[in-house]
């Protein structure tokens, strides 16, 4: 079959594979441009450490700078540091917390070129890719600094006496949050997920990944321009298993973003403890293509949804499962355009897909592909690494045939893999979308709205995006994000991702008469008095 609208193949394709290669700007900044030693010793400054460590770009697998080191020594005076400022941040009007965020805001949008290039550098991720951690963090920031005085008011319930017992919800603060953040979207699940933290009243102490920390340490430094102090928002870097262990000792509460085996050891370590945790883990996402799907579109939406900073997007699409009836419309459709994605390494928009991040995922990538061709699975697209661009680069793949002896079927990719599976009855589709031990994000397409509504009801996941793959939902910030099952625990967004960072504290205020027996009364007939106002309460519907 051929495709009159998708796109099709443009000169420049590179000799090892289909994909071309983005054309290069006459002039385009270089890592030495963007990473100078004045931006270096600026940013190295916020991290409390003693040692020192490198990061690298997966554009060259060349050092960007180095940094300091933190030892569970520092990390412990990082959070000395941070509960020494957290009181007097805590005692600041909420109104004046978050007008920080709204200066951050405004900030963050005005320098983003700063941002964007720091972002592809450590991640190797195309211009455009990087543009939605600026988006998400901005929306976060404008959601949290318009709503965080009405999420945080406090709240009047019924008392156990209407009228005689007046009751408050307070919120107050957790104190020191301690968050471990990952690689593949440095800006947004560091900062996005402080923010909130910060606008409850409290101090955080950040574990970024070493080889991302520039784009957090960045973030940092405008926070505090916006008017956050300094010693509310600490830094510590170092090895996952050292520091890790060390900011869930010494936290009030934790957040942590990444994959489940570890998302297992944090939740242990903090329940040890008794402090409360929120995890965004692994996902095997699944994206259902139904009959009366406009085929068109659900290809475009897909090269979105599986190719997405390479893959490696905890809510990207690693399964599609199509309806027999399109199945050939539409992989000849969403083939032809996963073949003409260009691929590059440039600080400028115009390449559709980056880098992998490194070795690890490489390897990963690799493995799966091949182990699944050997077994029978059919390449659609890509298959091959393209170390004529950069060493972890690899081309976006689409496997069809899968079958579950193969390692893509089950286990997590996190990279430009998308397996194809056919399918003749809709509930057949739910139930195998639904049959991965994951439940993070699913995507449906169909012409029929409230259909689309009905199938997304039934998966298993805590986001599902219907006729897109998945920045609806997570855009959707006033609306809770997280994962089921294996996928995680607590949401970011909406009340739940600030009220999480805070504990509910009731206030009751018992007025004229006590909750025993009063007026001349004995046991017997207070207990009868009870008795009575409890049925009237009930009949009243007072609670």
């Amino acid at each position: 079959m051929t495709d009159s609208h998708a796109p099709t193949a443009q000169p420049g394709t590179g000799a090892l594979g289909t994909n071309p290669i983005a054309p290069t700007p006459s002039k385009v900044r270089t890592a030495a441009d963007v990473v100078t030693p004045a931006v270096v010793a600026r940013l190295a400054g916020g991290v409390v450490g003693s040692g020192r460590t490198e990061n690298h770009t997966p554009f060259t697998g060349e050092r960007l700078c180095e940094l300091p080191e933190s030892t569970p020594e520092d990390v412990a005076e990082a959070f000395d540091r941070a509960r020494a400022a957290q009181h007097g941040w805590a005692a600041t009007p909420v109104r004046q917390r978050a007008a920080v965020l709204l200066r951050f805001h405004d900030l963050v949008l005005e320098r983003q070129a700063e941002v964007l290039d720091l972002i592809q550098l450590e991640t190797g991720k195309a211009r455009l890719h990087a543009h939605e951690e600026v988006q998400a963090v901005a929306v976060s920031a404008r959601h949290y600094g318009r709503r965080a005085a009405a999420y945080l008011r406090p709240k009047r319930h019924t008392g156990a006496m209407p009228t005689l017992t007046r009751v408050s919800e307070l919120r107050q603060p957790r104190g020191v949050v301690g968050q471990i953040a990952p690689w593949n979207y440095p800006f947004e699940l560091s900062i996005g997920d402080a923010l909130p933290a910060f606008v409850a009243g409290n101090a955080v102490v950040m574990k970024p990944d070493t080889e991302t920390a520039l784009t957090a340490l960045w973030a940092r430094d405008l926070l505090i321009e916006a008017g956050l102090p300094a010693g509310v928002f600490q830094v510590v870097l170092g090895e996952g298993p050292v520091v890790g262990p060390e900011v869930v000792r010494h936290a009030d509460y934790v957040s942590f973003t990444g994959s489940t085996r570890t998302g297992r050891e944090v939740a242990r370590g903090a329940a040890s403890r008794l402090v409360g945790v929120s995890l965004e883990l692994g996902g095997k996402n699944a994206m259902l293509v139904l009959h009366d799907a406009d085929v068109e579109k659900a290809a475009a939406g897909a090269v979105r949804a599986c190719f997405s900073s390479a893959g490696q997007l905890c809510i990207s699409i690693e399964r599609l499962y199509v309806h027999e009836s399109v199945a050939d419309d539409f992989l000849d459709r969403f083939a032809a355009r996963t073949k003409a994605m260009r691929l590059g390494n440039a600080l400028a928009y115009g390449a559709d897909m980056g880098s992998l991040a490194g070795p690890r995922q490489l390897e990963a990538v690799t493995r799966h592909v091949e182990d699944a061709v050997a077994k029978g699975a059919k390449l659609l697209a890509g298959g091959v690494a393209r170390p004529d661009i950069g060493p972890y680069f690899f081309e976006p793949t689409i496997l069809d045939g899968v079958e579950a002896p193969m390692a893509v079927c089950g286990e997590e990719t996190f990279g430009p893999v998308v397996s194809v599976y056919r399918f003749s009855d809709e509930d057949e589709a739910i139930a195998l979308a639904n049959s991965t031990t994951y439940g993070l994000n699913s995507s449906v397409w169909t012409r029929d709205a409230r259909r689309g509504r009905q199938v997304a009801a039934r998966l298993r996941s805590g986001t599902v995006n219907v006729n897109e793959g998945y920045a609806a939902a997570y855009g959707s910030v006033q609306s809770p994000m997280g994962g089921m099952k294996d996928s995680g625990l607590g949401r970011r967004h909406g009340s739940e991702g600030i009220l999480k960072y805070t504990e509910a504290q009731t206030v009751a205020q018992q007025r004229l008469l006590p909750l025993a027996p009063s007026l001349g009364m004995d046991d017997e007939k207070y207990a009868a008095f009870m008795s009575r106002s409890l049925k009237v309460m009930k009949a009243l519907r007072l609670r």
